[in-house]
């Protein structure tokens, strides 16, 4: 499913350098832009870990070690996780046991992983290659404000 404004709306919110509220708003956008997801929000890199920052949906868990689960893949990889079944994958951390398949796209900065966006379904395979493409623009948008308004408090510090 292409949704052609959610790029848009997400480069409007990070006109605010206010970190926290925009990622706050981005994560609304997604949860009321797209069917079928039961979790939408941010896994912020903190202290050696992933720690939970904005989102909408149950809640989360948190923190998530860099050696566990489908973001602590996405964070060693660097690379996006379109999960389809997370009931097949081995490692998945299960926070909402309603959940089918997960995508999480890495928020890269100087080939660093600084934050992920992640998405949960209740719908098996619900990320389309549309989806992704969505979520990959948009993780370079907040990449971009991230840098432009010096967004370092979780990272510890300049990238």
């Amino acid at each position: 499913m292409k949704n052609t404004f959610i790029n848009d709306q997400i480069r409007g919110f990070l006109n605010d350098p206010d970190e926290i509220a925009s990622l706050a708003n981005i994560s609304s956008v997604i949860m009321l832009a797209y069917s079928s997801l039961n979790w939408a929000g941010f896994y912020l890199v903190n202290k050696g870990q992933l720690t939970v920052g904005p989102f909408q949906g149950g809640p989360a868990c948190t923190p998530i070690s860099f050696s566990k689960g489908v973001c602590g893949k996405c964070y060693r990889d660097g690379e996006i996780q379109n999960v389809a079944d997370v009931h097949a994958a081995a490692d998945h951390i299960a926070c909402d046991g309603n959940t089918a398949s997960e995508l999480c796209v890495p928020v890269m900065v100087n080939k660093t992983t600084v934050m992920e966006i992640d998405l949960d379904s209740p719908i098996a395979d619900r990320f389309d290659k549309d989806f992704e493409n969505e979520m990959r623009q948009a993780a370079a948008d907040i990449a971009e404000a991230y840098c432009v308004h010096g967004w370092n408090s979780y990272a510890g510090g300049s990238i």
